[in-house]
């Protein structure tokens, strides 16, 4: 049925006026000469489904003159005139390509990603598209797995806060009134759900999950998506469970469309729908279609067995009029409040078709922001950016365009990235700049005659993305070995990473001067990094991702349950305990950390009260507040991510040992304190359980309080809950 809203009587007289056929249509999404997925373009196809009025939606058609043309053929040649709906992967940017955006979480200020949104809805809607199939927000353990890139890290917290900013960003407020204007386009929350728990880190592969995981773990980004009004939602390629997301009928209907009252479409991912018969959970392509539609699929990409089984279907009663009914209504709902009815074509007057100053200075802002200061012994960094001496800027990717990272956008192929080389040069233009590549001999030469060497080492944006899994997440071969011959030089030298993961990083790291982790950092790249380089920017980026000490220590990551007998540091030599016997206890870089050009002093923790009842938890929505002073004790302004971790020390589902539920990014000038206060509530406080009908629930006992600045900070308060 037609969903209550501003246009339930438009819907519903379209509808009336509709064939099944032409409602079948509308369920149907096809590629327009794209190259994201198996099967290549379907542009002829697509032209004739316009024209017969038996299309909802093209994706991979961008430009002005090009929508245009296509959406010409349907709203004036089909018989409805209904619009078409023009999608494309818009990740972190469009011609402008800003940082990864898991590079964007390094941040952990959630408006580093309106920003990007904002700046990549005016430049694609000039162009004719008016959907993104972003922000991707699948919480994820592995970093073998190439897709991490694309999402916000391991913390369901931080991917929460930074998924309703970009929504916000692309849509404006949650009610959707901004759609229409310009300079906005349609959110897609993805992937639906759990992709991120791929088996081995393998793309696409088997992800078996139990119930309190999901909502503890998986879902909670999704939620707050929605609460942020995104909309559409796109179904993950993996099982849940044993049970393909895109014939979910727990996930799709009961949690999204009931449970949180969801009122937007879900679309599939590329030929999701036929790969429900390849996962062995459908025959054959009549079967995937009423599998997928019933357990509340809207909008089929690519494949195309709605469209091709669903007249047969409803005849058979395999599928109900009322449930076609329930996805075209959605799909018409989104349309109008996108004003594609009353304004379907674009602009060709108004449309960008480069970067503009400011969108790359904002790009360059957000990529300086994002870079995480891993190792700075001595004070070796900021350099300066006068000096009688030469700096020498060495390694495979130190001259490289290519740093936007994996779905980089139109932009990536058309704008290249500022290279590290050009970037120091254009930082420090009196002092003499010189460049070897990864040939070991020549960058030791560079190194050698250099007051100071650059080593700018990682993975290239091909080795990340969809895809793009790894089994070995070192260094590429032969960087340790550069890195460790310039050392030899016994010249000062700082090593940049580019990388779309967190990296198993070699022995080098624990004698490195200085070590800054740049991610993908996007069109502006090497401005971007000499501007922390050179101290323009004092690093304040905190890892949204553990870095692992080896590959076989995956996964590991920070908010893990405790076991029964978990390893005890006052007794590291204990046998029966939960360890490796090779390999050192804890990750080699935690959640939360980094550091900067200055040096901060956090208090003790102060609590509100020292307990809450229950019912002033989850009745009266009472909270606790949690107070800390934080002080630059350094010499520079500069800025720290205060971080607030809990821990239910017992409940009748085993807790994460922490889990953030609290960060503000603060700024101070040298010897300047400030207060910052986090406020306890049910949610940060509760956690689901196993019930598939969602429970949730706050259970009396003790919570131990962790303030600080990453993962790893002893400093606590204990705040008790007590029954009533």
């Amino acid at each position: 049925m037609p969903l209550p809203g501003p246009y339930e009587d438009k819907i519903k007289e379209l509808l009336g006026r509709m064939t099944p056929e032409e409602k079948l249509g509308q369920l149907q999404q096809l590629s327009w000469n794209g190259d994201t997925g198996p099967g290549g373009g379907q542009t002829a196809q697509a032209e004739a489904a316009a024209r017969a009025g038996l299309l909802g939606s093209v994706l991979n058609i961008h430009g002005a003159a090009h929508t245009n043309a296509l959406q010409r053929i349907a709203v004036e040649e089909s018989r409805l005139g209904i619009p078409l709906l023009f999608g494309l992967d818009v990740i972190h940017g469009y011609w402008t390509t800003f940082p990864i955006p898991l590079a964007q979480a390094a941040s952990f200020d959630p408006e580093t990603a309106r920003r990007d949104a904002e700046v990549s809805a005016k430049e694609a809607r000039s162009q004719g598209v008016r959907w993104t199939f972003s922000p991707m927000m699948d919480v994820s353990h592995e970093p073998r797995w190439g897709r991490v890139a694309e999402g916000n890290g391991e913390d369901p917290y931080l991917t929460s806060a930074f998924a309703a900013a970009k929504v916000r960003g692309y849509q404006g407020p949650a009610d959707g009134g901004e759609l229409a204007d310009d300079g906005r386009i349609a959110a897609c929350a993805k992937h639906f759900v759990a992709y991120g728990g791929a088996e081995g880190g393998r793309d696409y592969n088997t992800v078996d999950v139990s119930e309190q995981r999901l909502r503890n773990l998986y879902l909670p980004p999704f939620r707050a998506a929605v609460e942020a009004g995104v909309a559409t939602v796109m179904a993950s390629f993996n099982t849940v469970a044993g049970v393909p997301a895109h014939g979910n009928s727990h996930t799709m209907n009961d949690v999204l469309k009931t449970e949180w009252g969801f009122d937007g479409f879900v679309v599939s991912d590329y030929t999701g729908v036929a790969e429900l018969i390849a996962h062995g959970y459908a025959e054959d392509g009549a079967d995937a279609a009423r599998l997928a539609l019933n357990a509340g699929l809207d909008m089929e990409m690519v494949s195309t067995h709605v469209v091709d089984h669903g007249t047969e279907l409803l005849a058979q009663g395999h599928i109900t009029m009322d449930r076609v009914d329930d996805a075209v209504a959605r799909i018409l709902q989104l349309k109008f409040a996108l004003g594609l009815f009353e304004n379907p074509y674009a602009d060709e007057l108004a449309e960008i078709t480069e970067p503009a100053r400011e969108a790359r200075a904002a790009s360059r802002a957000v990529a300086a922001r994002s870079m995480v200061l891993l190792r700075n012994e001595g004070g070796l960094l900021p350099l300066r950016p006068a000096g009688t001496g030469p700096v020498a800027v060495v390694g495979p990717l130190a001259d490289s365009a290519d740093l936007h990272g994996t779905w980089g956008g139109p932009g990536a192929h058309r704008f290249p990235s500022v290279s590290v080389l050009d970037g120091v040069r254009a930082a420090a233009p009196d002092r003499t700049v010189t460049h070897a590549g990864g040939d070991i001999d020549e960058a030791v030469a560079a190194a050698s005659a250099a007051d100071l060497t650059v080593i700018v080492v990682g993975e290239e944006s091909r080795l990340s993305g969809e895809a793009c899994s790894r089994s070995d997440i070192g260094l590429p071969a032969g960087q340790e070995e550069l890195i460790e011959a310039v050392a030899a030089t016994g010249k000062p030298y700082a090593v940049v990473l580019f990388n779309g993961r967190p990296l198993a990083l070699g022995a080098w790291l624990d004698t490195a001067p200085a070590v800054l982790e740049a991610w993908h950092p996007g069109i502006e790249a090497g401005h971007a990094v000499a501007d922390v380089l050179f101290g323009r920017v004092n690093p304040g980026g905190k890892l949204p991702v553990t870095f692992p000490r080896s590959v076989g220590q995956v996964p590991i990551y920070y908010n893990h349950e405790s076991t029964g007998r978990p390893y005890d540091p006052q007794t590291p030599d204990e046998h029966f305990r939960s360890r490796y016997l090779d390999l050192a206890q804890g990750p080699r870089l935690p959640f939360g950390y980094g550091l900067s050009y200055t040096s901060f002093t956090v208090s003790e923790p102060r609590l509100s009260r020292e307990a809450i009842s229950t019912t002033a938890l989850l009745d009266e929505g009472v909270t606790a507040e949690i107070t800390v002073t934080l002080t630059n004790t350094g010499d520079r302004v500069g800025d720290e991510v205060v971080q607030l971790y809990v821990h239910d020390v017992a409940a009748c589902i085993t807790q994460p040992v922490r889990k953030l539920r609290g960060f503000e990014r603060v700024t101070l000038a040298p010897g300047a304190s400030t207060t910052v206060t986090f406020h306890l509530g049910a949610d940060d406080l509760g956690f689901w359980t196993n019930e598939q009908t969602g429970t949730f629930t706050v259970e009396p006992g003790r919570f131990d309080l962790y303030t600080g600045t990453s993962s790893e900070t002893e400093d606590r308060a204990t705040l008790r809950v007590v029954p009533d």
